[in-house]
């Protein structure tokens, strides 16, 4: 005779299998999400759009070695420069959003950028997870010694067309220069090149007259007695500058400065997200970063992701209207 099972048992069958189903979402009453205590699962890839050796690499690196250590997980940092670091923003945010994969966004890419690309190539900070600002980076605007400028009374007073190297096409580096030949009657011919680092060396060479340049790259340089610094572009002057004025005290007004701040693609579990922003905290506070940022001339931003949106987002309106009262074209096209 065939024994067919009774309804408590069918009943009982159902629920452990409907238990066993929840348990494996981590949706149990009294249980939690596993994602953060499954995250990092393996090595946490920060990827930089900039060239090795340059000021956003330095930072990434840094970032990476005290976070690493926090989450107890690798974190390399992978290089790929081009177009002010779209293609590797656009190349992160289109990964996963699960923690894996981080990107060290510029706000030059999200404040400038896009006055100088197309709407389909500039990058959208709503595309993006903001986990924290880190920090400020002053730009400095240089000259080579074959040039003769000591001053940027030197400059005006030229009136000829200069030769100026820029950091890339819609970086802060263009926007500070750009407005500021506008406002002082400047001629210049712009060049640019793929980060501060290149542009730096085409002025040791002399290959262009000027350069607008983080004042961590520019320093060493500068304190070696091989490049001249004329401006500073911060509000007031820069602590590691005190005899460099400023372009606002000189009369000029381009408040332009580079930011920097960790992100992930969009969607990225909270846990994850403050997991992450946890490891920074703890990076933020140690001896070695703290070094780090004055050896490098940084002045520190670890402000949280959502101060980050809106102050870059106000930037961004500032700088719009800049280059719309002076008729620029970042992008070369007018």
């Amino acid at each position: 005779m065939t024994h067919f099972p009774n309804r408590r048992a069918v009943l009982g069958a159902a629920s452990a299998l409907t238990l066993l189903a929840l348990t494996a979402c981590g949706n149990v009453a009294g249980g939690s999400s596993s994602t953060n205590a499954k995250y990092p699962n393996g090595p946490v890839n920060l990827t930089v759009g900039q060239a090795a050796g340059g000021s956003t690499d330095l930072i990434a690196r840094a970032v990476a070695e005290g976070a690493g250590k926090t989450l107890g997980s690798p974190m390399p940092v992978v290089n790929k420069p081009g177009a002010n670091g779209a293609l590797a923003t656009k190349e992160v945010a289109g990964k996963p959003a699960d923690g894996q994969n981080l990107v060290l966004l510029t706000a030059s890419l999200i404040t400038i950028t896009p006055l100088a690309v197309s709407a389909d190539e500039a990058v959208n900070i709503d595309d993006l997870d903001i986990i924290a600002g880190l920090s400020q980076d002053d730009y400095v605007l240089v000259a080579s010694k074959q040039s003769g400028f000591s001053s940027f009374k030197d400059v005006t007073d030229a009136k000829r067309n200069v030769t100026f190297g820029t950091t890339g096409v819609g970086t802060g580096s263009q926007l500070a220069q750009t407005v500021l030949f506008k406002q002082a009657g400047v001629q210049g011919t712009d060049v640019p090149f793929d980060s501060g680092k290149p542009a730096l060396t085409a002025v040791l060479g002399n290959q262009v007259e000027l350069a607008t340049i983080q004042l961590g790259e520019a320093m060493p340089q500068i304190e070696a007695g091989k490049v001249t610094p004329l401006l500073v572009f911060s509000n007031e002057r820069n602590s590691f500058l005190p005899d460099v004025p400023s372009a606002k005290e000189a009369g000029y007004d381009v408040p332009v400065a580079q930011y920097r701040a960790l992100a992930a693609p969009k969607g990225t579990p909270q846990d994850v997200k403050d997991k992450l922003y946890s490891a920074l905290q703890e990076t933020f506070k140690t001896d070695a970063y703290k070094e780090f940022n004055k050896k490098n001339m940084l002045t520190p931003k670890e402000i949280s992701g959502e101060e980050v949106v809106k102050e870059w987002k106000d930037y961004a309106a500032k700088y719009k209207s800049l280059v719309e009262k002076y008729d620029i074209s970042l992008s070369g096209t007018k």
